[in-house]
């Protein structure tokens, strides 16, 4: 991680080590790759991801967060043996990020559920900077 980012330490009541948190200034982005940051390519074809198009803005917009002090983790259904050509396509287009989690599962329609604020935004087709909206969201009972 880099200097400028700290976890802080945690406890609950009994004074048992909880996992650390990040300021609540800093996010931490987990970006897909295909179809959000550039050209849609599945799996099947990755003779297509060396040369796949950036989508307007997207670099522009990472670099910001990234250079702002928030972290870049690239969270793709690319599998390990897509790594290297990942690694080097993002390296040459200039995306800084922190780290790339490959293996994501395939098929959308995600439904995560965690113990930390999760917020999610779906790209459709603008990379911009984000603006706080009020929507309906599924929340576990009461």
């Amino acid at each position: 991680m880099d200097k400028n980012i700290e976890l802080h330490d945690l406890e609950d009541e009994q004074g048992n080590k909880l996992s650390p948190q990040l300021s609540d200034d800093v996010k931490n982005y987990l970006i897909d790759i295909d179809g959000t940051i550039c050209d849609d390519i599945p799996n099947e074809q990755p003779e297509r991801m060396k040369t796949a198009k950036v989508f307007p803005d997207a670099l522009e917009i990472i670099n910001k967060w990234y250079n702002e002090g928030h972290i870049i983790t690239f969270f793709t259904s690319r599998t390990e043996d897509h790594r290297e050509i990942t690694t080097e396509w993002l390296n040459e287009h200039g995306f800084k990020y922190h780290g790339i989690l490959m293996n994501k599962p395939r098929g959308g329609n995600y439904h995560w559920i965690d113990n930390h604020i999760v917020k999610a935004t779906r790209y459709e087709g603008k990379f911009t900077e984000l603006k706080v909206a009020h929507k309906k969201i599924e929340v576990f009972e009461d």
